[in-house]
């Protein structure tokens, strides 16, 4: 290229509407290549690195870091790829900021009397909260040797996902969902359900079964029917003797009426994992409760 159709770095610099020392900056650290050198050993460049100096200046106000846009601009990686990693950084980094917001208005909205239990709440929580914690607390809880779909398929519906926009309340509600799950648990056996016990029969035979039942009482819960003999209930009654090897008698149902009632109950993870999830969406405890009561009722009309 002719010496005439070469700026300096100054003339780059006017022609860019930047800083001599932002051009040599760049240029310093190779994002932006010189055309050649002066006699005097001064700095050269060409038309191409004006349009290189917009795009990197470009990169730079969206706030990529140096080594991000020096990717792209060697093509080591595309700028849709290094986008998105923004993107997902942007979005971690904003999840961290509402939570913080929201546990703040917490503290801040409270009574002198329950700061100190709500500070000691929300400072037990990671930030950003992690929901591992419930995931590992069914884990713990389910039966052993549940296959690992069932597995999977029963946590990823027990464990709410805490909203992109946590309320204070909200917040409230996933510190204190984070404490019952991470307090200590009682030993193997203690305080588990009869489907969980040795003698629980089959109990992989029991959560598939339930599984569609809760489906179809949420169906139920949704339309805000009171609970009733139907499809939702035989299914539930199913599940637990096709898993006992037994039959769908008025006489077992009454026995697995007992059964029921006398269950441990974790309603305080239910009623807390509701304040976090859609209010239009059931639960599984609100379905579980609605096939009791239908079980009940029945339970009651065949007593009568």
């Amino acid at each position: 290229m002719p010496p005439e159709s070469m700026w300096t770095i100054g003339e780059l610099a006017e022609r860019a509407g930047a800083t001599v020392k932002t051009v040599r900056f760049y240029s310093d650290r190779g994002l932006l290549p010189e055309g050649a050198r002066s006699t005097g050993g001064h700095r050269r460049y060409g038309p191409e690195a004006l349009d290189r100096l917009h795009l990197i200046r470009s990169l730079r106000t969206l706030d990529l870091p140096v080594p991000e846009v020096g990717r792209v601009l060697d093509e080591q990686d595309t700028l849709e790829d290094v986008v998105a990693r923004r993107l997902r950084h942007i979005g971690s980094q904003l999840a961290v900021l509402r939570w913080q917001e929201a546990a703040l208005r917490l503290v801040q909205e409270c009574s002198p009397e329950e700061r100190a239990e709500r500070l000691r709440l929300v400072g037990a929580v990671a930030v950003p909260p992690s929901t591992a914690p419930l995931a590992r607390f069914w884990r713990r809880w389910l039966p052993p040797r549940l296959p690992a779909r069932l597995v999977s398929a029963i946590v990823d519906q027990a464990v709410p996902q805490l909203p992109e926009g946590p309320t204070p309340a909200q917040v409230l509600a996933f510190t204190r969902l984070y404490a019952f799950v991470t307090a200590p648990c009682p030993g193997t056996g203690q305080g588990q359900p009869a489907a969980h016990l040795p003698d629980g029969g089959r109990p992989a035979v029991l959560y598939d079964g339930l599984g569609e039942a809760h489906a179809l009482a949420a169906r139920q819960v949704r339309e805000e029917r009171t609970p009733h003999a139907g499809e939702a209930l035989d299914c539930f009654v199913s599940a637990y003797a096709r898993s006992r090897g037994t039959k769908d008698t008025p006489a077992f149902r009454r026995r697995l009426g007992t059964l029921l009632a006398a269950d441990p109950r974790i309603d305080h993870y239910w009623n807390l994992t509701a304040e976090l999830s859609d209010p239009s969406e059931p639960t599984p405890g609100a379905t579980h409760d609605w096939l009791c009561a239908a079980l009940d009722d029945e339970i009651a009309d065949l007593a009568g």
